[in-house]
């Protein structure tokens, strides 16, 4: 009997998971690159344009920043892959916009600073499952934080998780699909 051959998964928790907010109410994240099912559009993916998707949230008032962190715990590896790390996003944003430019710091939006994903690269890797590994699931964590944090974008995910559970108010999360396109 043939037997189907569905994602690895890594042995360590996302971060989302791993820090307490402050409160328990929740934060929601929604995002028009997501298709019927929650499937991301191809132009966000590695293996198409590559563009980070854009995203939306309800304010929260209390927030003097956000950060978001997005990973996916399918990657055949021991650590969940990390996408994006982008944070000092404004406190007054309500999202993000389609094609974030994959820079260190930016001016749009004004101040915040995207750390390197697990491809090397500042800013946006899009979704790149192995072929033939099935569906990986994406999880975009959005923290609402009581103020800017001070780290450069050399910082590693580590450093960003301590600063997190220290200033976290509340967190939300909202999870993509993406499967690797078939051979032809």
């Amino acid at each position: 009997m043939a037997q189907t051959h569905g994602p690895e998964h890594s042995g360590e928790a996302i971060t989302i998971l791993k820090v307490d907010p402050r409160e328990d109410r929740g934060l929601a994240l929604r995002s028009a690159g997501q298709e019927e099912g929650g499937r991301l559009a191809d132009v966000h993916s590695a293996y198409h344009d590559n563009i980070s998707p854009p995203l939306e949230w309800d304010p929260v008032a209390e927030a003097q920043s956000y950060a978001l962190i997005v990973e996916d715990p399918d990657a055949p590896r021991d650590k969940p892959f990390v996408h994006w790390m982008i944070w000092n996003i404004p406190g007054d944003a309500r999202g993000l916009p389609q094609g974030i430019a994959p820079h260190p710091a930016l001016t749009e939006p004004v101040g915040a600073i995207q750390g390197r994903n697990d491809a090397g690269r500042h800013g946006w890797f899009g979704p790149r499952p192995p072929v033939g590994h099935g569906v990986h699931r994406y999880y975009f964590q959005l923290f609402a934080l009581d103020q800017p944090l001070e780290m450069s974008p050399e910082t590693p995910l580590v450093e960003l998780l301590n600063a997190l559970k220290g200033h976290t108010i509340v967190k939300g999360e909202m999870m993509a699909t993406y499967e690797a396109p078939e051979v032809q």
